[in-house]
């Protein structure tokens, strides 16, 4: 059993002004990476020099901030995604993955590239992942790309370091909008502290905080990181023992809901749509309960293969929020 997240804390105010609703096209816009992943499921994780059955071999999309607006827009918010993609069969898949579940495309097709791809190893005693990736450098998003309108059309921004002065940009818009800025960071790289001063809401893997602060204690490394990039938020995704985060100089502890983990990919992306339809949806005055509800999200995600698969609905959440089986 896997288990991620069940927090408990006094209230403490997530500082961020959310826009209203009325006259914004999208609740949530998201600029990053989309991927077409081959899913292969093996009995256990291969060494060097050795032989082992499949299990399960299929195709799924993914992608960081694409399943992202996946989750969102299951969890009933209305999603943008801005990317690119390559003219080939696997962006008319990926494009149709999101057009499907409601998404917004503002998306760009670049002639003669490869779209984004990556194989998955899932473990399956565990659930645990690793992924192979493979990207064309021609898909790469430039700052000058960045369709600004489109940014400025909703009330919550997610971006990722793929392509990190596009990111930024988008980041420079939202705040010159008043938008709410998140990102999902996973490691030091150059830009990353330009970025990281304008975004309200970091989300962060395990181990980053401590490989861009130096401090060894994650506790250390999340107060170095507010004093130095000043976040509404900074957060760190544990996997199985949930998130930890740090708002307004008091840390927020969140352990633990219990599912059967098939798979944790994409577990982080929906931890990200989960705490943002959550800020949508209830607003910012309860942070401890905005992270639970993105560690249920986060849960129910793990329950099936691939990243999209098992990005739960409202009601779905709603369920294990109150203690129901789902």
């Amino acid at each position: 059993m896997r288990r991620i997240a069940r927090g408990s804390m006094r209230s403490v105010r997530l500082p961020v002004h959310l826009l209203p609703a009325d006259g914004r096209r999208f609740d949530v816009v998201g600029l990053g990476q989309n991927s077409l992943d081959l899913l292969v499921r093996v009995p256990t994780f291969p060494t060097s020099n050795s032989k082992h059955p499949i299990h399960e071999l299929v195709w799924l999309p993914g992608g960081q901030v694409a399943s992202a607006m996946v989750g969102c827009a299951r969890l009933g918010l209305r999603a943008c995604y801005v990317g690119r993609f390559g003219d080939d069969h696997f962006a008319e898949r990926g494009k149709a993955s999101l057009e499907d579940e409601g998404v917004t495309l503002a998306t760009d097709t670049v002639a003669g590239a490869r779209s984004r791809s990556a194989v998955i190893l899932v473990d399956a005693r565990t659930g645990d992942r690793t992924v192979l990736w493979d990207r064309d450098r021609r898909l790469a998003e430039q700052a000058d790309d960045v369709p600004a309108d489109v940014v400025a059309a909703g009330r919550v921004l997610l971006v990722d370091c793929d392509d990190i002065e596009a990111a930024t940009r988008a980041a420079q818009i939202a705040r010159a909008n008043g938008i709410v800025t998140v990102v999902d960071v996973e490691a030091v790289m150059p830009g990353v502290d330009e970025l990281l001063r304008l975004i309200d809401v970091i989300i962060t893997s395990e181990g980053f905080p401590e490989q861009i602060t130096g401090e060894p204690e994650q506790e250390h490394a999340l107060a170095a990181l507010e004093a130095r990039f000043n976040p509404a938020m900074v957060c760190v995704t544990l996997g199985p023992r949930g998130s930890l985060a740090r708002v307004s100089g008091q840390m927020i502890a969140t352990p633990a809901f219990e599912v059967t983990c098939v798979d944790s990919t994409g577990a982080g992306d929906a931890f990200r749509a989960g705490f943002i339809s959550a800020l949508v949806e209830q607003g910012p005055d309860d942070t401890a309960l905005l992270l639970r509800h993105a560690n249920a999200v986060a849960a129910l995600a793990c329950r099936a293969h691939g990243a999209r698969d098992g990005l739960p609905r409202a009601a779905e959440v709603r369920a294990l929020l109150a203690g129901t089986p789902v």
